[in-house]
């Protein structure tokens, strides 16, 4: 029988059951305008009582990147060390050639810099690509996936790595496709995609070499969640992130009918992640 709690008085009420904590940052941390206040909260009072945390986050850019947007959120630059992403878990295999010499680049122009140490294996045409590499969709055709399926229906003999598994996000109230939307479309056509980030276990064994007692704290069923069962560790659901409109209704039946649609457990739940 499907059973969880809500963390009434906040993430304090457990936090001394784990050592490591795996946070979301978009969708917890921040929703693409502003940070979360309490969540930062939570971040001061992990480090207060030397709990480990990874800010771990599907962006297909290093995280240096991220630190750069976070910037401009205001976000305290203590924690940058903290932060790794899915762009990361991706360069050492882009570095090592394991997926092919060349690549043709589907995203937009501001994830250049995943591949700047090897500007050269990027090819302007598709058709001279011996991989697709997608980081998200093209700025000026962010809206249409059919756009996608129509240049990608003659290479689908061509593996996509995709470094972001998400299918959307919020940018504060707006939805926007991530570059798992894109993967989806390939594999409808009968493409195969190599993922990089969350739910996939490699992001989660980069960041933790031995047998932890890990908490994951997410937004998203379909990655964090995903994720954490997969690696059998125990999870926090926050409500009010990509899943908002699907939880309107909190009583227990319907909650766990989402859960089931989405064939992921959680054991513990809050609107928004606070101490």
């Amino acid at each position: 029988m499907m059973s969880f709690l809500y963390l009434k008085k906040g993430l304090r009420e457990i936090y001394k059951n784990y050592e490591v904590f795996f946070i979301d940052l978009w969708g917890v941390i921040h929703n693409g305008l502003e940070l979360n206040s309490s969540a930062i909260e939570v971040l001061d009072n992990l480090e207060k009582n030397n709990k480990r945390f990874v800010l771990m986050s599907n962006a297909p850019r290093p995280k240096e990147s991220v630190a750069n947007f976070l910037k401009n959120l205001n976000f305290n630059s203590k924690y940058n060390e903290y932060i790794f992403t899915s762009g990361d878990a991706a360069l050492e295999a882009l570095s090592s050639n394991c997926h092919g010499k060349s690549f043709f680049h589907l995203g937009p122009k501001r994830d250049f810099d995943l591949f700047l140490r090897f500007t050269e294996k990027k090819q302007k045409n598709i058709e001279k690509a011996e991989f697709i590499l997608c980081t998200g969709l093209f700025s000026e055709q962010d809206q249409d996936l059919s756009f996608y399926e129509k240049i990608l229906k003659d290479h689908t003999q061509k593996k996509m790595v995709c470094t972001n598994p998400d299918l959307i996000v919020h940018r504060g109230n707006k939805k926007e496709y991530c570059a798992g939307s894109v993967a989806k479309v390939f594999e409808n056509i009968g493409g195969k995609v190599i993922y990089y980030g969350k739910p996939y276990p490699e992001i989660y064994k980069a960041c933790i070499k031995n047998d932890k007692k890990v908490l994951v704290i997410g937004d998203n069923l379909n990655t964090d969640i995903k994720g954490a069962n997969k690696m059998n560790y125990d999870s926090l659901f926050i409500l009010n992130g990509i899943h908002q409109n699907e939880f309107m209704d909190e009583n227990s039946d319907s909650f766990k009918n989402i859960l089931t649609k989405h064939n992921v457990s959680i054991n513990f739940y809050q609107k928004k992640l606070t101490w």
